[in-house]
């Protein structure tokens, strides 16, 4: 029961240019230049008393020595000791040096007659001040840069080591917990990083495991490994993917996903629950040897950086992999792994009596954000990913909680406090400019659970956010008409980027990240093809457990047809509108998980992407490889800043602006929009977009084009086109004519036109 109420160096890149503050407490454990030290140096304020514990191998075995740190005399809280490598040998130690730590304080001092199991100084699990200190528990560095293994693996499932409470608190968890590894600084490169502005991004979110695991073309070993990944580059690259946003690879609990083949139980598959900030995750790796994981993360992200893709990874810093109470009426018995038991109310927010986590993530007591020995944390293993890794950019979940003003019992969110880890990390971390070049892609999930946390549009400058309401109200249009009132104005404030979220507050339409579908929820193919969840079914698509109600699904009457083309449609907006596009892995080909809108937990053939494609599938697939190089093409589909009058035109069907009443009506279903693409730097005068979210089809009369021009139809997403050439080639459009030339648009279909 190790989770009780939960389903875990060197670089050829340059370095940020602003970096003052990144670890000035040196933190962690480093060899000197020699390699004939190692100095271990750890942050706690309220310990009495640390053992470090080094160990020959990382799982199984007792500690070969230990030492005792002292406190340095000139950091404060900071402890420290130097050990000699020739002493380590002496001791048995000859290969990678396996390390953790073993803490006293307040509510459990030091004793002489302590030893492993002993219950010998004990007075509380947590004291008044919320401190939970057990020596019996070995505690993994927070700055370690890999993990050994993870708390529980398919061969060690006793969780109850790692607990504190009157049934645990006297198991040792020594040879079975996660350990640091002390690595020497690694000479794999990392390639050069593309300087592209994020505008002109499109990203493609996929789990890295899922990204390989059942595609034939990658070898058997090398199949949910980042190894595998770096394979999978050029495809990416040839499907026209400039971004890849992984889902968390930071160490998470997933070793023992395979404990029970062919079900659910147990399973951590998103990954959503960090043990550790620093640690690449173990299982993705090909290569385990110690040193391995991160060698072949950054040769993964070499791989992408040659074909000028970027990496993004999902990082999960509200909360950590140590959980929260197992019973929520008992505040005795909680994990105690790592920070929990060297600082717990430094690293966590805590209940007004300091005997419990405070929690508005819903996945475990909330990380303490706005302490800044707890901010240090983030921001210097952001700088690792970026500096030593070569992580490119962040998508940020639950971010909500990062803008926290809150340290004890409350949340508030606040973006013009200076001091929350949202400025903090924009200060320290500095964001990409908006025309390109060095620096960090930034991008919020902008909600949490409760208080003010849902802040779509509300974070501050320099973040990007994931744009829940474009989500929201274009599914609402496609599936909902008649039942949700979506007006014209809506649409277009949604496809011109959202100024009304992010215009007023200095930021760009391309902070705008537009997302039909992402992980969490259904795929784009069962957002058309389902009318609600099915996640109470067998494996391997579920049985999972939670999941929104709201999905604004449908499922098109059951007609496959109208299925498939309404996924173009949805895919459509996101290509054509103003923001910057983020597409869901196995999307090109519309993968299904079976109306399963939360598959968390499912590590199976359901749940990775399957590379055999139908010829329907096939057909999308070229359909998206299109859409996604018009974009590409068209300067004016990917603005700097917003949209003038004379740089975008708004047009009801009958080729006339729309007036207040139009605009503003629910039962007006239509709009289409034309954009000056010579006022924009595009290569084309003029692109049109009709949109007909009305069932039966609409006649829309065509402004007129730019002088001396006529109007020529790139894609219809009507069923009528469909096929492996349903976006024409370049140069071969199909005329159509000029101003006043009525095109009929299927009901809910789209149309893309280009002048010239």
């Amino acid at each position: 029961m190790l989770y009780a109420a939960l389903a875990i160096t060197g670089c050829a890149c340059m370095p940020l240019t602003s970096y003052a503050a990144i670890n000035t407490q040196n933190l962690g454990a480093k060899y000197n230049s020699a390699k004939t030290t190692i100095t271990f140096r750890l942050y706690s304020s309220k310990a009495t008393r640390i053992e470090l514990d080094l160990f020959s191998a990382g799982y199984g075995q007792g500690a070969a020595t230990t030492y005792l740190l002292a406190p340095d005399p000139n950091t404060t809280n900071v402890w420290q000791v130097t050990v000699a490598v020739s002493a380590l040998t002496s001791a048995g130690i000859t290969g990678p040096v396996y390390y953790g730590y073993r803490a006293w304080g307040p509510n459990w001092p030091y004793t002489s007659t302590w030893t492993l199991g002993s219950s010998a100084g004990f007075i509380s699990d947590v004291d008044a001040n919320g401190n939970r200190f057990n020596p019996n528990k070995l505690l993994y560095d927070p700055y370690a840069l890999e993990l050994s293994q993870n708390p529980e693996t398919a061969t060690f499932t006793n969780g109850n080591v790692y607990a504190s409470g009157s049934l645990y608190r006297t198991l040792d968890s020594g040879p079975d917990a996660s350990k640091g590894i002390v690595l020497a600084t690694s000479t794999v490169s990392t390639g050069t990083k593309p300087t592209r502005a994020q505008k002109d991004d499109i990203v493609y979110e996929v789990n890295v495991r899922g990204l390989t695991k059942n595609d034939p073309s990658i070898a058997t070993a090398y199949q949910g490994t980042y190894k595998g990944a770096a394979l999978k580059a050029p495809y990416l690259a040839s499907l026209g993917v400039t971004a890849v946003e992984f889902l968390p690879v930071q160490e998470t609990q997933n070793q023992a996903n395979d404990n029970t083949p062919n079900s659910d139980v147990g399973q951590n598959y998103w990954g959503y629950s960090t043990l550790n900030f620093f640690s690449p995750d173990r299982r993705y790796a090909y290569n385990q040897a110690a040193g391995g994981p991160t060698q072949e993360f950054q040769a993964m992200v070499a791989a992408y950086h040659a074909l000028g893709i970027k990496v993004y990874m999902d990082v999960v810093y509200n909360h950590t992999g140590e959980g929260y109470a197992w019973n929520t009426s008992d505040p005795t018995t909680y994990n105690v792994m790592s920070y929990r038991g060297l600082d717990n109310p430094t690293y966590y927010e805590l209940t007004t009596d300091l005997q419990s986590s405070y929690d508005n993530t819903g996945v475990g007591g909330n990380y303490n954000t706005y302490n800044t020995i707890a901010q240090n944390l983030i921001v210097d293993s952001l700088y690792y990913w970026n500096s030593t890794m070569g992580v490119d950019g962040f998508r940020f979940d639950l971010a909500s909680v990062l803008g926290n003003t809150c340290t004890v019992g409350c949340y508030n969110f606040d973006k013009t406090n200076p001091n929350i880890a949202l400025n903090r990390i924009v200060t320290e971390i500095p964001p990409r400019p908006a025309a390109g070049g060095s620096g960090v892609d930034l991008i919020a999930e902008p909600w949490a659970i409760g208080g003010n946390s849902y802040q779509v549009g509300g974070f501050p400058t320099g973040w990007s956010e994931w744009n829940g309401i474009y989500r929201d109200t274009l599914r609402q249009a496609q599936n909902e008409q008649g039942v949700d009132a979506v007006t014209p104005s809506q649409l277009a404030t949604r496809f011109a980027g959202s100024s009304d979220l992010y215009q007023g507050n200095g930021r760009s339409p391309w902070n705008s990240v537009n997302f039909m579908v992402s992980h969490d929820g259904m795929t784009l193919n069962d957002l058309y093809s389902c009318n609600g969840s099915n996640n109470s079914q067998a494996w391997p698509y579920g049985p999972s457990d939670g999941g929104t109600t709201t999905n604004y699904s449908w499922d098109q009457g059951g007609n496959s047809v109208n299925q498939r083309m309404a996924a173009r449609v949805g895919f459509a907006f996101m290509m054509l509108n103003a923001g910057t596009p983020m597409m869901t892995g196995g999307d090109e080909f519309l993968r299904s998980i079976n109306c399963n809108n939360n598959p968390y937990n499912l590590d199976s053939v359901g749940n990775w992407l399957n590379y055999t494609e139908t010829t329907a599938q096939s057909n999308f697939n070229s359909y998206v490889q299109a859409m996604i190089a018009f974009r590409k093409a068209h300067a004016s589909l990917r603005p700097v800043t917003w949209y003038t009058a004379a740089q975008l035109a708004w047009y009801t069907p009958a080729g006339v602006t729309p007036d207040s009443t139009y605009w503003n009506s629910s039962t007006n279903y239509d709009i289409a929009y034309m954009l000056n693409g010579s006022s924009l730097g595009d290569s084309t005068a003029a692109i049109y977009v009709g949109y007909n979210g009305y069932s039966a089809a609409v006649n829309f009369s065509l402004p007129a084009p730019p002088s001396g021009l006529n109007w020529y139809r790139v894609t219809d997403t009507c069923s009528w086109a469909e096929g492996p050439n349903q976006v024409s080639a370049p140069g071969s459009e199909t005329y159509l004519g000029g101003q006043g030339y009525s095109y009929g648009i299927c009901g809910r279909g789209l149309i893309l036109l280009i002048a010239k």
